[in-house]
């Protein structure tokens, strides 16, 4: 079998070097990517066996991984729909799959890709930013099963359960989204909380000084490669701005709490939010028994 992977940053050069490591030669695992410094450096990393262009690992490769930005794989995708025969399968991995989807939808070949995201991921980029494990007991999701070949389907979780992943199914809008408030408004917050604090670092330079454990882990998602997040907002506006909205919300009443010196109201607003150990508990205990 032979793997192309499209895009060698963290998500894709992960992957390759993942399957390139394990396999054990059994399969090959080739690499594209339009930026010339990543294609070396994921060479000279050997997270691939060779660097291809596209036109050449459409001859070539049996399965196609898609790892770029998910602005670039909506439009990229009817391209390697035309380009591929009955028997190779794509698969994306992007974080938005409304869009995705939609651009395929009438597409002849559309039954040979498979809507896939594999939730996982580092606040780094780049093939320098590609790990081994990155993915062990993480849950993917695939959108429009049925929308794609049985066999397409059945490559794509052979890929996802070689990296340790536990699959799941949902459809394109549920998908963008629970992926909106679960991930992509963390990274809005540590976003406009970095700015906050830069703001104030201008004229107290003694801020970082003091920063500690807690401000690091909230800010973490800042140093996140804004091609990609900027991607990921745009291909999934409405559902975003609707968990902007929801959280600005919540904010306001602490900001009226403070305001009214109602630490009655605060501790009990605190103890409410401390339910959301119940879920990260759940998370935890699943991801423990996977």
């Amino acid at each position: 079998m032979k793997i192309a992977v499209i895009g060698l940053g963290l998500i894709g050069g992960s992957i390759a070097k993942e399957i390139k490591t394990r396999s054990l030669g059994t399969i090959s695992v080739i690499g594209v990517d339009r930026s010339e410094k990543h294609a070396n450096r994921a060479l000279e990393l050997g997270l691939v066996e060779g660097i291809v262009e596209l036109e050449e690992a459409l001859a070539v490769a049996d399965i196609f991984i898609v790892a770029v930005p998910v602005n670039v794989i909506e439009n990229l995708l009817p391209q390697l729909l035309d380009g591929i025969n009955s028997q190779q399968v794509i698969v994306d991995v992007g974080s938005t799959k409304g869009d995705i989807c939609e651009s395929i939808s009438s597409h002849p070949m559309r039954r040979r890709f498979v809507a896939a995201h594999p939730l996982a991921g580092t606040e780094f980029s780049g093939p320098d930013a590609a790990i081994m494990n990155l993915f062990s007991g993480k849950k993917n999701i695939i959108c429009e099963k049925d929308k794609s070949d049985e066999d397409a389907i059945a490559q794509a979780l052979k890929i996802f359960d070689f990296l340790g992943m536990n699959t799941i199914y949902l459809d394109p809008s549920e998908h963008d989204k629970h992926m909106a408030f679960v991930s992509h408004l963390s990274h809005v917050i540590s976003f406009a909380l970095s700015h906050t604090v830069l703001d104030i670092e201008k004229d107290e330079k003694q801020i970082f000084n003091l920063a500690s454990t807690g401000f690091a882990s909230t800010a973490r998602l800042a140093k996140c490669n804004p091609v990609t997040w900027t991607a990921i907002f745009e291909k999934n506006p409405k559902y975003l701005s609707e968990a902007i909205g929801a959280y600005i919300t919540h904010l306001q009443h602490y900001k009226k709490l403070v305001d009214n010196n109602n630490w009655k109201g605060m501790h009990d607003a605190i103890s409410q939010s401390n339910e959301i150990s119940r879920v990260l508990d759940g998370i935890k205990l699943n991801a423990t028994k996977a």
